[in-house]
């Protein structure tokens, strides 16, 4: 078998289909990337295409791509976009999946989200709290997150343990549709994975 940076999952019940030097790992279905009933969904939730995008709020690339993405999602109008927090970047980006998932049930993750993407540089955890609070009030998201903490923890541990199993070795990383990409998808590619995706 030739590895491409696209690696397909055969189908809705099946398992990634990983290199030999990951085949130990546990590969994570398409049920749990697409549909895990925790993570939050944005675009269309009903769309015909999932985009998943893996990230962090420190990654330069993410917030590079972050327009484009949010763009795509809102021209096509077709796509389910899931966001999954991964936070690779030290303890401030765990920080800001913790407040971004706590603005939940405040009805705000996509304005918190979005806020966080827009910031440039590094973030510290006043930096985090000063975002946030251009959205939301930063202690109350916190306390939302304590308050389902077991889950969104649990959440985080799955992102993570899905990012392992793919071998994604950074952030962005995506599965569009049936198809993995571990790095940076410029827009062409998106657009192309899309494509695929609804062939």
């Amino acid at each position: 078998m030739i590895l491409t940076r696209r690696i397909l999952l055969l189908s809705a019940g099946a398992t990634l289909t990983l290199p030999a030097t990951l085949a130990a790992q546990e590969a994570p279905s398409l049920e749990e990337v697409h549909f895990d009933p925790d993570a939050p969904v944005l675009g269309n939730p009903e769309g015909d295409v999932t985009l998943v995008e893996y990230f962090d709020y420190q990654c330069p690339y993410c917030k590079a791509l972050h327009p484009v993405v949010t763009d795509l999602v809102a021209r096509d109008g077709n796509i389910r976009l899931i966001l999954k927090d991964w936070p690779v970047f030290g303890a401030p980006s765990v920080f800001a999946a913790q407040l971004a998932l706590g603005s939940v049930a405040l009805g705000a993750y996509e304005a918190v989200s979005h806020a966080l993407m827009e910031t440039r540089g590094s973030l510290d955890f006043e930096a985090v709290m000063a975002v946030v609070g251009e959205v939301v009030n930063p202690e109350e998201a916190l306390a939302s997150y304590d308050a389902e903490g077991a889950k969104w923890d649990a959440l985080l541990r799955r992102t993570h343990a899905q990012a392992e199993g793919f071998g994604f070795i950074g952030t962005p990383s995506f599965v569009i549709g049936t198809q993995i990409f571990p790095g940076v998808l410029e827009r062409p590619g998106l657009e192309q994975a899309i494509r695929e995706a609804r062939a």
